[in-house]
């Protein structure tokens, strides 16, 4: 695979793993570093932007879900992540990077309808951080 393939599969991976749906992206980007190591910057750029688009993703169903008895379907028994997204607001989706727990926090989020620019702005920091200590540890 040439580096665009490489990106774009990367991008790809990114945004399904933010999403509701199984999967992880910390695999592709090492392989697209170890492959590309010149593609450092742009492999950060596109894995950020990509898992902060899958979990604003995770937002935009939170904001269409009609009521808690719908929130509680789609978060399941995690009602953690509801309060505490509740109580910290915007600044707890820094951790939107864990797993399970960070879609609820996104879900939650939306459907508390907390600021999309903030919340998008935290979903960001944190999911760039993992990337960059990922990346950081293979170079």
């Amino acid at each position: 695979m040439d580096e665009n393939g490489s990106l774009i599969a990367l991008f790809t991976s990114s945004f399904l793993a933010a999403t509701l749906l199984p999967g992880g992206s910390e695999a592709v980007l090492v392989g697209v570093l170890l492959a590309y190591p010149e593609l450092y910057w742009p492999a950060l750029q596109v894995a950020t932007i990509g898992n902060t688009l899958g979990g604003m993703s995770s937002y935009l169903i939170g904001r269409l879900l009609p009521d808690e008895q719908a929130l509680s379907k789609k978060i399941g028994r995690h009602i953690h992540g509801l309060e505490w997204t509740r109580r910290y607001g915007a600044p707890i989706l820094f951790l939107s990077w864990l797993p399970v727990i960070g879609d609820v926090l996104c879900v939650a989020a939306g459907w508390l309808r907390i600021h999309w620019l903030p919340a998008a702005l935290f979903i960001a920091a944190g999911k760039f951080v993992r990337y960059w200590i990922i990346a950081s540890a293979i170079n």
